[in-house]
Parts: structure tokens; sequence; C-alpha cells
């Protein structure tokens, strides 16, 4: 793809903390890379439930780091696919022209983003953009979700939460290892949720966990809020779970329940983990080789023209996106 570098360029963009409603279209500088940096031309951007965090600034607590006022970065998107069009100082030149993919500190809701080279992955072309814009973030912390339980051949693993974009990777990829997957999703989200893997599936709606077995060996929770000792409870002897995000107060958001998950693990052989996914290099690159084999692969509820941006933030703050959403790059 080649593209023109403008001086400006127009962007979706929330100059303060609110809903998707408050977002517009406005023409802002194109930003240029720095020391260790590239400038992108965007080709997709998959949206998470972090880009919706950030757009409201809640909980309080975040806006420490973010901006207390307003965004520091009022541009939505950090999972991206796109061509290297500049570089920065101390990069190598030649990577001009490369396609890959990446995680931003936000930005991708534009043509053109800045990116560290360390965050970058090569982009296969048997690998569609809008396919690889969705693994960064939701495969990611999947991976990292699972690790953090020591998911592995023959345990069984329950799924809470497990038709958003981290869940249904977490499906897959604990099928993958080899693991017995049970899983929680609204009815309408059971049949899909078994074809990525899952042998059972749960109306979350409906069904009280406490009246399943207590046989799991991990518990992957992701954005929930059910009582902490309950899921312990699921748990096998030396079982653990590991939590996701997750509900909480308006100001301090989950980490009370984080404390909480603390104070339970202490002394015990079941433990309760709280999992903070960072951008690794490798885990990225695992799963980009895994999709282009075919085996992984994204559900992708819309893929959305530019200009229809602003509606894919809507989607997500909906809290009813089935897998992910994503805008194609403007042309």
């Amino acid at each position: 793809m080649n593209a023109t570098i403008t001086k400006t360029m127009p962007a979706w963009l929330n100059d303060e903390y609110g809903t998707a409603s408050g977002t517009r279209k406005e023409t802002v500088p194109t930003p240029q890379p720095g020391r260790g940096e590239v400038l992108l031309h965007i080709r997709a951007t998959a949206l998470n439930a972090a880009d919706v965090r950030l757009m409201l600034g809640d909980p309080l607590l975040m806006r420490l780091a973010f901006g207390l006022r307003r965004p520091k970065q009022p541009i939505r998107g950090n999972d991206v696919a796109g061509t290297i069009v500049a570089v920065g100082e101390d990069v190598d030149v030649d990577l001009i022209g490369d396609e890959v993919l990446a995680e931003l500190d936000g930005g991708g809701l534009a043509p053109f983003a800045v990116a560290r080279v360390d965050r970058l992955v090569t982009r296969p072309e048997a690998l569609a953009p809008e396919v690889a814009a969705t693994l960064p973030i939701a495969g990611g912390t999947a991976v990292q979700a699972l690790d953090a339980a020591a998911v592995s051949a023959g345990q069984r693993v329950l799924i809470i939460g497990a038709s958003g974009g981290v869940g249904t990777f977490a499906v897959q990829l604990a099928a993958l290892r080899g693991a017995e997957v049970w899983a929680t999703c609204g009815e309408p989200n059971r049949e899909l949720v078994e074809s990525l893997g899952a042998t059972r599936t749960f109306d979350y709606r409906t069904t009280d966990l406490a009246t399943l077995p207590a046989s799991f060996d991990a518990i992957i929770e992701i954005a929930g809020s059910r009582p902490l000792a309950q899921l312990r409870r699921l748990l096998t002897p030396t079982g653990a779970v590991a939590m996701v995000g997750g509900d909480g107060g308006h100001v301090l958001g989950p980490i009370p329940r984080m404390l909480g998950a603390l104070f339970l693990s202490i002394g015990s052989r079941r433990s309760i983990r709280m999992v903070a996914a960072v951008t690794k290099r490798d885990v990225n690159e695992q799963l980009v080789a895994l999709a282009t084999e075919g085996r992984i692969a994204p559900v992708i509820e819309q893929t959305l023209l530019w200009v229809a941006g602003v509606d894919g933030l809507a989607r997500l703050e909906s809290g009813h996106a089935v897998g992910k959403v994503v805008v194609r790059g403007r042309e």
C-alpha cells in the first residue's frame, strides 16, 4: 500500500472523557516518529474493551496515568496492522515498506500512527490485516491468562466470559494445549463457543456456578465480578484462577477485588491471580504463526469502514460484542 504522508490527517478522537457519542472526526497533525519509533500507515485497527475504558476514563484511578482532566492520547485504537512508511532516529531505514502488526499507545483510529520498533511483528502476506490486528491484546491476554493458570494437556478448564475478544481466543488456545474446556457465555453464543473447542457450555444468565463440580484445574475469569470464594471452591486442590480485568467501583475499579484475591491465596495451594497483560513480542510471534497456519482464528463480529469508526466504539461500549470489532484503515 503506497501512502502519501501529509502534514495533517483526519482522526476519530475524544478530547474529553465520555461515551462513544462524544467521538468526532477532526483534522489533527500527522505524528512524527521519534527515536526508536516508526510511522505506520494503518491497514486495520481492532478495538478492545481497554479502548472503551480509556474513552470513559473509568475507573477514575486510571486517570492518574492517562490524564486527569482529559485523555493525554485522544485517539483510540491500540491494536493495529499497518505498513511502515517512515522511521525515526536509530531505526533501520530498510524497514520502510514492511507489513507489520503492533500494539500502540493509542492512535489507531487515524490514517497514520507511531509505533515502537521493539513492539513490531512482521505480518505474513497470507495473514489479512483485519485478522492480524486482532492478535496483540486479545490473543496476548488469553495466552498470558492460560500461562498464569498453568493450563496444560489433560486438565479441565472453565472459561467465564467465553464469547468476547479474549474469551474466544482463550477457548481456542486452551483446546490447542489439550485441555478439556468448559465455558460460560450467552445462550445465543453457545454453539459458536463449542465450535471453537469448548466441550461443554453454560448460559451465564441461568447457570449457578455453585452447582458445577469442584473439578477445575484452572478457571479463566474474564471481566467478571463473581464471588472469589465461589470460584476458589470450584478448583481442584492445586488449581488456579486467573482473573482478566473485572468489574469494580467507579473510583478504584478492580483493585479491591485484586486485594481480596491476594488475601484468599495466602497459605493456600489454590491460588487466585490477576493477569495484567503486557506486550510480549514472542507471544505475538507465536499468535501470528498459529493464525497463519489456521490453527486459531479470531471471531470478528464486525469489520467496519474507517468512516464508521465511531460505531465500532459504540458497539464495544454496549458490552454485547461477540468476539472482535475491526475498523479498516482509511484509504
